[in-house]
């Protein structure tokens, strides 16, 4: 049995509709209206092994990198706002973002923080840097991690119960340690909005899972 020509047409005009729906933009996430922090440190020996010198500051330059700032990122309980509609988009100053390559060697990085996270902070660039500055200071590297002259193995587990010994008050479901197929590229510290350490469920579950990591040397 063949459908009316009403049936017909209202099929494609549900059809129409759909893709009406689908092509519409995606709800902007709001600037300030968040759960948390990630902050997020990089083992910088690591990045370097795979840009090799190509990134002059970090892995050129005469002062070798340890654990540098990869950001400092606003976060929900689930998932993460990203990009947020802060207004015309204009370039940060020179100045803002020399003063934070002592933490985040790399101005394209500190360019791309305040675009993909930052602007979601609620803050401004200024604010916003000083609160990483902040957090970075908030966090005490382990001795053992500062200066590192050999390949080191480690499990994640070792580096968390590092860092968790060195900070007071951080607890093994507030840190997560990041890796690739064999190497250590990150450690994450959940903090609150305020900067004191929290537990973050989602962030821990996404941990390294392999027993075995190697942390390049500092060069």
């Amino acid at each position: 049995m063949k459908p009316s020509s009403a049936a017909r047409y209202l099929f494609a005009a549900v059809l129409a509709i759909a893709g009406w729906l689908t092509n519409l933009p995606a709800s902007a996430d709001t600037p300030g209206d968040f759960d948390f922090y990630v902050l997020s440190l990089s083992w910088s020996p690591t990045y370097c092994e795979d840009r090799g010198r190509s990134d002059r500051i970090q892995c050129g330059g005469p002062r070798p990198f340890a654990f540098v700032v990869h950001g400092l990122w606003p976060q929900y309980e689930r998932g993460s706002p990203r990009d947020c509609d802060v207004g015309p988009r204009s370039g940060l100053p020179r100045r803002l973002v020399d003063s934070m390559l002592d933490l985040m060697p790399s101005p394209s990085l500190v360019r791309h923080e305040w675009r993909t996270h930052g602007s979601c902070s609620g803050l401004g660039p200024n604010d916003y840097f000083d609160l990483t500055r902040q957090a970075r200071e908030a966090v005490r590297i382990p001795g053992q991690f500062v200066d590192l002259p050999d390949y080191l193995t480690v499990s994640p587990r070792d580096v968390e119960a590092a860092f968790i010994a060195a900070n007071p008050g951080l607890k093994a479901n507030g840190i997560a340690v990041s890796c690739d197929s064999r190497r250590l590229k990150e450690v994450r510290i959940c903090m609150t909005k305020d900067l004191r350490f929290r537990d973050c469920a989602e962030v821990d579950r996404k941990a390294c899972r392999s027993n075995s990591l190697v942390m390049p040397p500092v060069r």
